[in-house]
């Protein structure tokens, strides 16, 4: 009898062995059809930047360099003022990602939780923003920009950059996933509704806030197309407009030092996705589960 016992649950582990999944199989298929393809470009950024510009034009191409070195990395620095370039982008991408976590804190809370005429006709107003692109917008607010004195500095970059419908629809709908009664207990309290968002709402708000925080930081560092309308004078330009300078006149510079600077370009963007990928998974899994 145990002989029997045992041969059939060895009977069952080789079947089990032997049944293919092919919905897993599928699924691991397109996973790495997509790593490829986001990925990609991405390692043959760093493969170019690590070899001389001959051996990036030669056919067949080789994507890992035959002979790597970091010769294009030192150009970077001797070609560009790396560290005036970084921190501009730092000063305007950090305060524009600051303002959106403050605007978008108190608008989304005042949509979500105030009761006040026409709140809903403006928070369509305010979406509605969101499928303007800003090429349509950049002329009147260069125009805004220039009748106030602000031309040609990072204030007219950070400015117009501060108020966020994404992040104002972000924070309503994550204001709204909040328990109400916790508004009803701080009224009976005697708090205003501005001790209620500052004490209540906006420390359990902190995830959503990161995901907004987050998000406009890649976004507006890797920005081009504002910084090139708005800044004219070289100290006030961001790092991805002072990368253009390395393509050379009519595009004679080296790929291998335009593309190390790229990569340049692309740490601390990384290292801030690094550090709040926690904060950005919470954020967006916040309400899922009770």
């Amino acid at each position: 009898m145990t002989t029997t016992i045992k041969r059939t649950a060895a009977e069952r582990v080789v079947v089990h062995r032997r049944k293919f999944d092919w919905s897993v199989a599928g699924r691991i298929v397109l996973l790495s059809l997509a790593a490829v393809l986001v990925l990609g470009p991405v390692l043959w950024t760093l493969s170019t930047s690590l070899r001389p510009p001959a051996e990036s034009f030669q056919l067949p191409p080789s994507f890992l360099p035959l002979n790597p070195d970091f010769v294009s990395y030192g150009q970077v620095f001797k070609q560009l003022n790396i560290v005036g370039l970084v921190l501009n982008s730092a000063l305007v991408t950090g305060l524009i990602a600051v303002g959106q976590m403050i605007t978008a804190a108190l608008a989304g809370y005042a949509f979500a939780n105030l009761r006040f005429r026409g709140r809903n006709a403006l928070f369509s107003i305010v979406l509605a923003t969101m499928m303007v692109p800003a090429q349509v917008t950049i002329v009147p607010v260069f125009m805004l920009i220039r009748g106030v004195g602000l031309s040609d500095t990072l204030m007219a970059l950070i400015l117009p950059a501060i108020p966020t419908a994404f992040g104002t629809f972000l924070m309503r709908q994550y204001f709204l996933g909040l328990p109400a009664d916790l508004a009803e207990a701080a009224a009976i309290d005697g708090a205003s509704p501005w001790r209620t968002f500052r004490s209540v709402y906006a420390p359990l708000a902190m995830p959503g806030l990161s995901i907004v925080g987050i998000l406009a930081f890649n976004f507006h560092w890797n920005e081009f197309f504002r910084p090139l309308i708005m800044t004219i004078s070289e100290e006030n330009f961001t790092l991805p407009l002072g990368l253009v300078s390395l393509q050379g006149n009519l595009g004679t510079g080296s790929i291998s030092v335009v593309l190390a600077g790229v990569v340049l370009s692309m740490i601390p963007a990384l290292v801030v996705f690094m550090f709040g990928q926690r904060a950005l998974r919470d954020g967006l899994t916040a309400g899922t589960g009770k």
